[in-house]
């Protein structure tokens, strides 16, 4: 599995139970997690190093929304539905945290689609993603529910 190509686009049409989407890398350092923090989870296992030795994560970690927000720029980029990634909720786990110097990449599959019963343009399909660290270790796993629709005719 590489990379999806960023110019195709994927209509429900060319959706199938299976099919898997991987994403480029993406780095994450220590000033990132803090910038992040600082705006919008300022707790001090996510905004000092030092203070988060002493905590629960037992170093710096990134708050598991920043971990969220990388996941979703990656699968913007690798998941190419037509309209764009259309969310209509999901569930979202993170098994272990983000670290400084952790390298990010996400591996989705459509688990499911599920027509709509009202308006046939379109479907909802689950898509599980993980996230993975360099090691191969998951950082993250988010199941979603996404808006898919059909090529205009």
């Amino acid at each position: 599995m590489s990379p999806a190509p960023t110019d195709q686009k994927l209509y429900l049409d060319d959706i199938a139970v299976g099919q898997e989407f991987l994403s480029r890398e993406q780095r994450i350092e220590a000033d990132q997690i803090v910038a992040f923090a600082t705006e919008y989870d300022p707790q001090p296992f996510h905004t000092d190093a030092e203070a988060a030795q002493a905590t629960f994560f037992q170093g710096l970690a990134a708050s598991g929304w920043h971990t969220m927000a990388i996941t979703m720029n990656l699968l913007v980029r690798s998941v190419p539905f037509a309209h764009g990634i259309i969310g209509a909720g999901g569930e979202i786990s993170w098994p272990r945290p983000t670290r400084p110097g952790d390298v990010l990449h996400v591996k989705s599959k459509v688990i499911e689609i599920r027509p709509s019963q009202s308006k046939p343009d379109r479907a909802t399909v689950i898509l599980e993603s993980l996230t993975y660290n360099q090691d191969g270790e998951v950082a993250q796993k988010l199941v979603s529910k996404l808006i898919a629709f059909k090529r205009e005719r």
